[in-house]
């Protein structure tokens, strides 16, 4: 009897042993086996992702997600893991380009080649770490170009670091430093605060805030008496704060967040950064002075342009687009027109009158306002990081785009009219070039000399 149990207990074993081995079997099917199948289904049905154009920015070939413009607005795009989008519009969109459907994005690929050629080459000659730059078709709020520097190809996206993988022009937040002065300019002239021709004392340096208060500096050299326009010529933080010296902060701050600054920014499903404004209960004297230099806000470089914007198309606001057929966002009226074409024309000035060779082009119009900020490092500016920024339009007298640019952490020539104005200035030449544009101002005519009596 004992050896019939111990020889069916080797049978049961041995049952057991091969049911055991079937389900290993089986399981190493459907782990290796099935999924393989399942992804390169996923990945072949998946839609592809287009420029304006028709461009194929990504496409599915052979099982394999690839992307034929490689590095152009390559953080724009991102990238998908086996079978889903990992970052970028491949997961902002998974479910729509997974069900097969084709996205088409607003960016024209040789207005983002031209971004980012000159984004590249700005930061790399002045040692900067990175940078962005934004290009927004004025009347739509399309978004021309988003460019991010360092680049990053998709194709081989696991040889990248998270940083670099970054959609910076969307992402990252900052101080816009001195840009905002245009903005807050416009907002006073609106509310009819300051006229174009208002003098105001400008000493180098003012006490603000009271006791309890600072002293803020201008860092360009000008007369003890400045015009509002040459307030925003000679980038002036005393004269900043003479002006919004009667704007009640509610108000002031009001204008602010209708152009973009502390608030979502309304791009459907497309990750984005917020920045950032003080709570009103906040506003001080001080703070209602430092930000309308640009200070203790934040922004994305997205949200600068889309800012800007709102002066190039006649003061009204409208959201950023990146994928036609999305939705039309938000339309508002933060300044009124005939305020636009006035804070237009002090503009083209500051790049006619101050920064010609920096940001202007001979026999073209061009229209913007540089800043640059320090960086707060542990809780404090420092005094050795700064962020480069300029935001502006052209044609000035009838903008076709708005740009805005930003550069970080430069060593070399930081300011924002040695650094980011150049950028926009590149951008700019190589839209007049693809439009086809003949100038439109008479270059000046060289002064002559009367000849000395012998």
């Amino acid at each position: 009897m004992e050896v019939k149990i111990r020889n069916r207990s080797r049978v049961m074993q041995i049952l057991a042993l091969l049911m055991f081995v079937s389900l290993v079997w089986a399981y190493a099917q459907l782990e290796w086996g099935m999924p393989r199948a399942v992804k390169r289904s996923a990945v072949q049905s998946r839609g592809a992702i287009l420029a304006a154009d028709g461009s194929v920015l990504a496409r599915s070939v052979d099982g394999k997600r690839v992307y034929p413009q490689g590095t152009l607005a390559g953080q724009v795009v991102g990238m998908m893991g086996d079978t889903d989008g990992l970052e970028g519009l491949e997961a902002a969109y998974n479910r729509d380009l997974e069900g097969g459907q084709p996205l088409r994005l607003t960016i024209d690929p040789r207005t983002q080649a031209s971004a980012e050629a000159a984004l590249a080459e700005g930061v790399k000659t002045h040692e900067g770490e990175y940078g962005s730059v934004v290009v927004i078709e004025t009347r739509t709020g399309r978004v021309l170009a988003a460019a991010s520097y360092p680049p990053f190809d998709p194709n081989n996206w696991r040889d990248y670091s998270a940083e670099t993988r970054r959609n910076r022009p969307f992402l990252d937040v900052f101080e816009p430093g001195s840009t905002v002065k245009g903005l807050v300019v416009a907002a006073a002239l609106n509310e009819n605060l300051t006229t174009a021709s208002t003098v105001y004392d400008t000493p180098m340096r003012r006490h603000v805030g009271g006791r309890w208060g600072s002293t803020i500096n201008d860092a360009v050299a000008h007369p003890a008496k400045l015009t509002t326009k040459q307030v925003l010529r000679y980038s002036s933080n005393v004269g900043m704060s003479h002006i919004v010296e009667p704007f009640p902060a509610e108000k002031l701050r009001g204008y602010l967040t209708s152009y973009g600054f502390g608030q979502d920014v309304q791009l459907p499903t497309v990750s984005t950064a917020t920045g950032r404004l003080q709570p009103l209960r906040k506003w001080d004297d001080l703070v209602r002075v430092t930000n309308a230099f640009g200070q203790g806000m934040s922004s994305t470089t997205l949200q600068l342009a889309a800012a800007y914007n709102t002066l190039a198309n006649d003061g009204m606001y409208l959201s950023p687009r990146l994928v036609e057929g999305a939705g039309v966002g938000e339309r508002r009226e933060v300044i009124r027109p005939g305020t636009a074409r006035e804070i237009r024309k002090l503009l083209e000035a500051v790049v006619s009158e101050g920064i010609k060779t920096q940001a202007g082009i001979e026999g073209y119009a061009l229209a913007g306002k540089t800043g640059t900020a320090q960086v707060v490092v542990d809780g404090k500016y420092s005094s050795t990081i700064y962020d480069s920024t300029f935001a502006g339009f052209f044609p000035a007298d009838a903008p076709r785009v708005t740009v805005a640019v930003m550069v970080h952490g430069a060593k070399l020539s930081y300011h924002g009219s040695m650094l980011a104005a150049p950028i926009y200035k590149k951008v700019a030449s190589g839209l007049f070039s693809e439009w086809g544009t003949a100038p439109t101002i008479a270059p000046k005519k060289p002064e002559t000399t009367a000849p000395k009596a012998p």
